[in-house]
C-alpha cells in the first residue's frame, strides 16, 4: 500500500514552534473537509430543528448537506411518482451479490469482511473489470445498454448460480428511470470546472468514510471500495490538485471501529463499554455496535501523512468527562522494537504492542463549554497533547450533540 514513505512525526521538539504557531496566515479560497478515522462530521444548519437557510443558497456553497439532499430527493420522488425504494431493481441485485460474496468468504475461509451488504463492492469490482454500467450509458443508446446489462447479469449468475435476476423486468424499469433522471444529469467534470472558474464560490467536499477505510491506504481488506482519503476529491470529482485548499481532519477524542479488523487500542472492558454507551456508538448503515478504545495517535499521524491536514476538529471530548484518567496510544512496538510507521499488513498490526501515555481526567461536565477558557485545565491539556504529538493545530473542539456544542479556537 506504499505506507512506508517516511517515519511519522512525533510532534515538535520543545524548541520547535507549536502547530498553532506553524500554521500559515493565508487560507485558500477552496476549503476541504476530510476525515481521519471513525469520525463524526458536520452538515449545514438546515439539519437542525431551528429553521435556517441552507448554506447552498445562503453562502453560495455548491454542494448541499445530507439533510437538504434528503429533502430534495423527497421532493423529486413526489414529482416523479416514485417511492423511497423506486430504484430497488438496481440496488437489490448488487446487494444480493454482496451478500453472496460474504457467504462465500465465510464458507471458504471461515470469516468474512463485514461489509454493509449494500452492493458497493460488486459495483466497484465491475468498474475495475471495465464491465460496469454508468449513468451516461443508461442515457445513451438503450439497445447497447441492454446488451451490456444482460452480459453483466449473466456474468454474476455464472459466479453465483443461486442469484435470480428478472433481466427483462429490470430493463423495463431502468428505461423508465432513464427519462426521469435525464434532466438531473450533467457532465461532472465540466460542472466542477465551471464552479471553480466562474463566480467565486465556497466549495465543500466531505469524506463519506474515514481514512482507514480507504481502499489503498486503509486496513485492507477491511476497507470500503473507494478512495475516501483526500485523493478521492481529485479522482472522484475530476478536480485538479492545485484547486484543493484547506484539508480539515475530523477525529473523535477516542477511537472507534465498526466491524472486523485490527484495532490496537481497543478496550474490551468497562472502558470500552463506557465509551460505547456514553458516545452512543452504533454503525449508521448497519446498526452494529461500534468497537471503542483509547485515542490512537499512530493512526492519526498516519492519516495526516496521507491527507496533509491543515487543522483538526476534535469531536466528542465530553464523552471523556466521566474518566479519572485517560490513556492515549502514542507509539507501537513490534517484537520489542518501536516502529516509526503504521503497518500495512493486518497480521502484523494484530501483533503490535501499544505504548500509552496516561493523562489526568477532568471529572467535570464540559457540555456547556463554548469558549476555550470554559474547558477544565486537564481537558485543555488533552487537546494540546494531541496537537503536539500530531503536529497539527486543533481548530474546533466538539463537546456535545447540539449544533452549537462546539468551541472554535481560531
Amino acid at each position: 500500500m506504499g505506507l512506508q514513505a517516511g517515519p511519522p512525526s512525533v510532534g515538535p521538539s520543545p524548541a520547535s514552534p507549536s502547530p498553532r504557531q506553524q500554521r500559515g496566515a493565508t487560507t485558500l479560497a477552496t476549503p476541504w473537509w476530510w476525515t481521519a478515522r471513525s469520525m463524526t462530521s458536520t452538515c449545514c444548519p438546515a439539519a437542525s430543528s431551528t429553521p435556517r437557510p441552507c448554506p447552498s443558497s445562503a453562502t453560495g456553497w455548491l454542494s448541499t448537506c445530507r439533510a437538504c439532499s434528503k429533502r430534495q430527493r423527497r421532493t423529486r420522488r413526489k414529482a416523479s411518482g416514485t417511492g423511497r425504494r423506486g430504484s430497488s431493481s438496481l440496488t437489490e441485485r448488487t446487494s444480493a451479490v454482496d451478500g453472496l460474496q460474504e457467504a462465500q468468504r465465510q464458507a471458504q475461509e471461515g470469516k468474512n469482511i463485514g461489509t454493509t451488504r449494500k452492493g458497493i463492492g460488486p459495483a466497484y469490482s465491475s468498474k475495475a473489470a471495465r464491465t460496469g454500467l454508468r449513468i451516461c450509458d443508461l442515457l445513451s443508446d438503450f439497445d447497447e445498454f441492454s446488451a451490456r446489462f444482460k452480459n453483466l447479469a449473466h456474468q454474476h449468475q455464472s459466479m453465483f448460480p443461486t442469484l435470480e435476476i428478472d433481466i427483462e423486468g429490470q430493463l423495463k424499469r431502468l428505461k423508465g428511470f432513464a427519462e426521469r433522471i435525464r434532466p438531473m444529469v450533467r457532465d461532472g467534470v465540466y460542472f466542477m470546472y465551471e464552479a471553480l472558474h466562474g463566480a467565486p464560490k465556497k466549495i465543500l467536499v466531505e469524506g463519506a468514510n474515514a481514512a482507514l477505510l480507504d481502499i489503498d491506504f486503509g486496513t485492507y481488506p477491511f476497507v470500503t471500495s473507494s478512495n475516501c482519503t483526500v485523493g478521492g476529491v481529485c479522482t472522484g470529482l475530476g478536480i485538479p490538485p492545485q484547486n484543493i485548499g484547506d484539508v480539515y481532519g475530523v477525529v473523535k477524542a477516542y477511537t472507534t471501529r465498526v466491524g472486523i479488523g485490527a484495532f490496537p487500542t481497543e478496550q474490551i472492558n468497562e472502558i470500552g463499554d463506557l465509551l460505547q454507551n456514553r458516545g452512543h456508538e452504533w454503525g449508521v448503515t448497519t446498526g452494529r455496535k461500534r468497537r471503542c478504545g483509547w485515542l490512537d495517535l499512530m493512526i492519526l499521524r498516519y492519516a495526516h501523512m496521507v491527507n496533509g491536514f491543515t487543522a483538526l476538529a476534535l469531536t466528542k471530548l465530553d464523552i471523556l468527562d466521566a474518566l479519572d484518567e485517560i490513556k492515549v496510544g502514542v507509539s507501537y512496538k513490534l517484537n520489542g522494537k518501536r516502529i516509526p510507521y503504521f503497518p500495512a499488513n493486518q497480521e502484523i498490526l494484530q501483533k503490535v504492542e501499544v505504548e500509552y501515555e496516561t493523562l489526568p481526567g477532568w471529572k467535570a461536565d464540559t457540555t456547556g463549554a463554548r469558549k476555550w477558557e470554559d474547558l477544565p485545565p486537564q481537558a485543555q491539556s488533552y487537546v494540546r497533547f494531541v496537537e503536539n504529538h500530531v503536529g497539527v493545530a486543533v481548530k474546533w473542539v466538539g463537546v456535545g450533540k447540539s449544533r452549537d456544542s462546539i468551541i472554535q479556537l481560531f
